[in-house]
């Protein structure tokens, strides 16, 4: 229970821990930021990982006056992060989905999230892997199945690049923008709260679709 309430801790507020820990770290923290965000993109097992707040707040970190952390560099090596991850879970589909991702039961090695990645495929097509980008879970997901899928790695590429700029970029700069203003400054909590909900509206919409259709499918 302890280590959870410190990872709530953590993430409420996420703005003042990078803060203290790039004061501690030092060049570490280009490092420490770097394997977060690719566990979080090129890993099935770890989509529970801060994506999009964690972004924002890295933004934010490098708007304030005299911070060790440098905007262009720290983009740089997200951006890294981002494209690595995805080519990495895109790699592991591709040679060991088939084998490990059986489980009806675990809880994040799980089908029922392979299945919802499948039919969010269905629907956009090639280029879920930019969309997914934006999608918690399916973000995770979606480089792997597309390596499962045997997608063809220059269309895969061409997307997993696009998405990895979009997505760094956008939420760092709307980071490094808003995260001084005094209002954002003093609701920081609110703010990342925000974006995690915002981030989470795309499930929460196909869960809704999902159910209905399933109704109707259930109609005599």
């Amino acid at each position: 229970m302890a280590v959870l309430l410190h990872a709530f801790d953590i993430f409420r507020h996420l703005d003042q821990h990078l803060n203290d820990w790039a004061g501690v770290l030092g060049p570490l923290l280009y490092l420490v930021l770097f394997a977060v965000v690719f566990c979080e993109t090129g890993l099935v097992v770890t989509p529970f990982l801060p994506g999009d707040s964690l972004l924002f707040a890295v933004g934010a970190l490098c708007s304030i006056e005299g911070s060790p952390v440098s905007l262009p560099l720290m983009g740089g090596v997200l951006f890294v992060a981002a494209v690595l991850g995805d080519a990495c879970n895109y790699a592991i589909g591709h040679y060991l989905g088939p084998m490990v991702f059986t489980s009806e039961r675990s809880r994040w090695l799980n089908r029922r999230h392979l299945i919802r990645t499948q039919e969010f495929y269905a629907r956009h097509g090639g280029k879920t892997i930019f969309l997914a980008r934006f999608v918690p879970i399916i973000r995770t997901f979606a480089p792997f199945v597309a390596g499962i899928g045997r997608m063809p790695y220059r269309q895969f590429g061409l997307w997993n690049v696009s998405g990895a700029a979009v997505w760094v970029s956008g939420l760092v700069l709307a980071g490094y923008q808003f995260g001084q203003i005094p209002i954002v400054k003093r609701n920081f909590e609110t703010v990342i709260l925000a974006i995690v909900a915002i981030s989470l509206l795309p499930l929460f919409v196909e869960y809704i679709r999902a159910r209905r259709a399933a109704g109707v499918a259930g109609t005599p």
